[in-house]
């Protein structure tokens, strides 16, 4: 087995294992009063992730690895576990507004007011560099700013911010 797969595979099983956390997250979330918004774009989303990571299964999974790239991606995954330490419950792929919630304001919260976000556009990025898919990245990181425009625009209004 390559280190590109290998590569790839944690990732898969993580974004896998993301979705159900996420999905029990928003089940609890609704059951304590909190309403989705946003939800028509929400498979947009899914569709975009989904074919980022496809499409590196395909293109490179027999790519040589950049290590320095590699590295970079691995403190993203400390991010991102900080991201959603930080949220906890409230942590979701979705937009859920808990209303009477205050807005989290601790950890990575304290420096960005989107560092999930900020984080995932990395990842976009970067992950492809990994495997030296320049384009690739540069092509999906397009992709991913028109979609969390929208999603940053909603996820705001819903907030009333």
């Amino acid at each position: 087995m390559t280190l590109a797969i290998l590569v790839l595979g944690f990732v898969t099983l993580q974004r896998l294992g993301e979705l159900v956390l996420a999905q029990r997250n928003t089940v609890r979330l609704r059951a304590r009063g909190a309403q989705e918004v946003g939800a028509v774009h929400y498979p947009l989303i899914v569709a975009l992730h989904a074919a980022w990571l496809a499409g590196l299964w395909f293109l490179a999974s027999s790519s040589p690895v950049n290590v320095i790239w590699l590295g970079v991606f691995i403190l993203l995954q400390a991010a991102r576990v900080w991201v959603i330490a930080t949220l906890g419950e409230r942590w979701t792929t979705r937009i859920i507004v808990l209303p009477g919630a205050p807005l989290i304001a601790s950890g990575p919260y304290r420096f960005v007011s989107h560092p999930n976000y900020c984080v995932v556009a990395a990842e976009i990025l970067v992950l492809p560099l990994v495997f030296g898919l320049v384009w690739y990245g540069l092509v999906f990181s397009l992709l991913n700013g028109l979609v969390l425009w929208l999603r940053i625009r909603t996820e705001a209004a819903a907030l009333q911010l």
